[in-house]
């Protein structure tokens, strides 16, 4: 199954959490496909906080969705995640944005990601590598979701290291 991940840091040393996060995903068999470009992007929902380094993933692999969701908080807790409020600071995210075009909605999971079409420090990554990726509920294109998002937040790409 194919997934896009969506990743963000706002605490301690950000880029390198971000490579951290691909890493662990790539060492417990994530196969990693496309990479975004990394963006410096402002906090949403709570501003008094350290703006977030956010970039998405393309990935490959043979778990399924809830499958991918344990890994993936298993990860966040190996790379010292503390729990917090939705959108506070953090030293890693990693959330499943995409699984295909499939829907999924569990107590544990919502795929695609509730508020993908509300946030630009999504949508803007993923655009840079999946535009024509199409939102099974909206069943719109990344592309167009990100014109006709009202987010106005600050989203900065960065200049590769």
């Amino acid at each position: 199954m194919r997934y896009f991940l969506g990743l963000g840091s706002n605490l301690g040393r950000k880029r390198e959490n971000l490579a951290r996060a691909r890493r662990l995903l790539e060492q417990n068999g994530i196969r990693l496909l496309r990479r975004s470009a990394e963006y410096r992007t402002q906090p949403v929902g709570d501003p008094d906080q350290p703006w977030f380094i956010n970039q998405v993933v393309e990935a490959e692999t043979g778990l399924d969705s809830l499958e991918l969701l344990a890994l993936v908080k298993r990860l966040e807790g190996e790379m010292k995640r503390k729990p917090g409020p939705r959108g506070g600071p953090r030293r890693i995210d990693i959330d499943i944005l995409l699984a295909g075009r499939c829907i999924i909605s569990t107590p544990l999971l919502q795929v695609p990601h509730p508020r993908l079409t509300k946030r630009n420090f999504v949508l803007r990554p993923l655009a840079e590598i999946a535009p024509w990726a199409i939102h099974p509920i909206r069943r719109k294109t990344v592309r167009r979701l990100l014109r006709e998002t009202n987010d106005r937040s600050s989203v900065q790409k960065l200049r590769s290291r």
